[in-house]
């Protein structure tokens, strides 16, 4: 992680990597990414991504082609705007979880990267998979959070090992054999989510409802309408239009998806509002015009009128985006920066060095919501940030993200102030497939004076 950071300062946006028999271009001028990610002609991921295929197999992540067309088109009405609309709620209820739990520990430095992670794995359970987590899932679901950290670091280590990459080496290592186990731990959590889920909808339907039935479930079920990825693919089955592997792909990608890079999101969030106190009496400001003195929940129509709170969370994705880095194979000759690159040239584009460019963001290790001002942004290159990707292959659930953040900051500070223990000084990043800090992220939740 630290040569990248320093690969990235000694060149000017664009520079190649020989480690021997692979060679790469990495680019961080906005021009070029522009032409590698807004057009399908450069759709396709680079081999690096095969890594990941133990896990996600063949699910919207890692596919390419017809295949991604089919389950995009298949998955894209799970986050219509009304589907987020009756979510909105679920997440709320969880979000009252997450602050009970924020309420035992008040006054005291806790770290918040567990916390976070479960907060946020219940929440993705519930709404795109339709499945609560109860006592008896919850031992799992804490099995399935560990195994996913473990799973990034074999990823990563065998991402900057070149001698790990051919299957037959690493599955007699003792990092492949590591990765058979974590990997059999996720699968058999998301096993369990769909055989729920499917259990239920065979037993009453795809929003289906008797108005008379006399059964708690079906009735809370009905009053929350709602819409759940997986019902989607559980339908599309019965359609024929995928089997079951495809569907236990797309669970995969999703679970971990949906759940560890928003909570990554937040958790730097949380601590950059607690070394900006400005920021956070700005939000409290805007809460306030918003609420009044009420203590009622969120609701949908309030997230629009969060507009400081959205500058917030933006700024805090250029600083820490989740998702650092990705890759495409340019499959035939390309012209990047003037330099002209031959076909099937792995092309890798990292996020994080592309927020961090003095040139597009004046002081760019400093934390400054008004970047993202209409007028501001509107100064700035397309692709000058990109924390959920960018053109086709954009991530599919980036507006389910931003709804979850904003609930979740907005009811954090109507209730507590938040003060600093880690600070940005502090942060260490460890090599991973998602943004982490090497150790723990800790703040203090206070509760705020009525």
């Amino acid at each position: 992680m630290k040569l990248g950071r320093e690969y990235s300062k000694k060149w000017k946006g664009i520079y190649r990597i020989w480690v021997w028999p692979l060679g790469a271009v990495v680019i961080y001028n906005p021009e070029d990414i522009e032409l590698v990610m807004s057009s399908m002609k450069y759709n396709e991921k680079s081999m690096v991504y095969s890594i990941l295929r133990p896990w996600l197999q063949d699910g919207l992540l890692l596919s390419n082609g017809s295949k991604w067309q089919e389950r995009r088109k298949i998955l894209t009405p799970a986050f219509h705007f009304k589907i987020l609309h009756q979510f909105c709620d679920i997440i709320e209820e969880n979000t009252q979880r997450f602050l009970e739990k924020l309420r035992e520990t008040a006054g005291q430095p806790i770290d918040i990267v567990p916390v976070l992670s479960e907060y946020m794995l219940d929440s993705i359970c519930e709404t795109a998979m339709g499945t609560k987590l109860t006592e008896d899932t919850s031992g799992a679901g804490k099995s399935y959070k560990k195994a996913i950290y473990d799973l990034g670091h074999v990823f990563y280590q065998r991402f900057i090992n070149i001698y790990l990459y051919p299957d037959f080496i690493f599955n007699l290592t003792p990092l492949g054999r590591k990765q058979r186990k974590y990997v059999k731990t996720v699968k058999n959590f998301t096993e369990k989510v769909i055989s729920q889920r499917r259990a239920y909808v065979n037993k009453y339907g795809f929003n289906v409802f008797d108005d008379t039935a006399d059964n708690d479930e079906v009735y809370a079920y009905k009053k929350k309408k709602k819409v759940a990825m997986l019902d989607l693919l559980l339908s599309a089955e019965k359609e024929g239009l995928i089997d079951k592997e495809g569907i236990q792909e797309e669970v995969d990608t999703f679970m971990f998806e949906g759940h560890d890079t928003t909570a990554t999101g937040l958790t730097f969030l949380f601590m950059l509002l607690a070394n900006n106190k400005d920021a956070q009496d700005k939000i409290v400001t805007e809460l306030k015009e918003i609420y009044g003195d009420s203590d009622r929940k969120v609701r949908m129509e309030d997230l629009p009128k969060m507009k400081y709170i959205e500058r917030c969370i933006k700024e805090s994705l250029r600083l820490y985006p989740p998702v650092h880095f990705i890759s495409r194979k340019l499959k035939d000759t390309t012209v990047l920066s003037n330099y002209t690159l031959p076909p099937n040239t792995h092309c890798h584009i990292p996020i994080y060095d592309l927020h961090h460019r003095e040139d597009l963001f004046e002081d760019a290790e400093e934390f400054i919501p008004d970047r993202f001002l209409p007028e501001n942004c509107e100064k700035r290159h397309a692709y000058a940030y990109i924390p959920f990707a960018a053109g086709p292959r954009n991530c599919i659930g980036q507006k389910f993200a931003l709804q979850e953040m904003k609930i979740a900051v907005a009811a954090v500070l109507r209730e507590f102030e938040l003060k600093p223990v880690t600070k940005p000084s502090d942060i260490e990043f460890m090599a991973d497939l998602v943004l982490r800090n090497n150790g723990p992220v800790r703040v203090t939740f206070v509760k705020r004076q009525q």
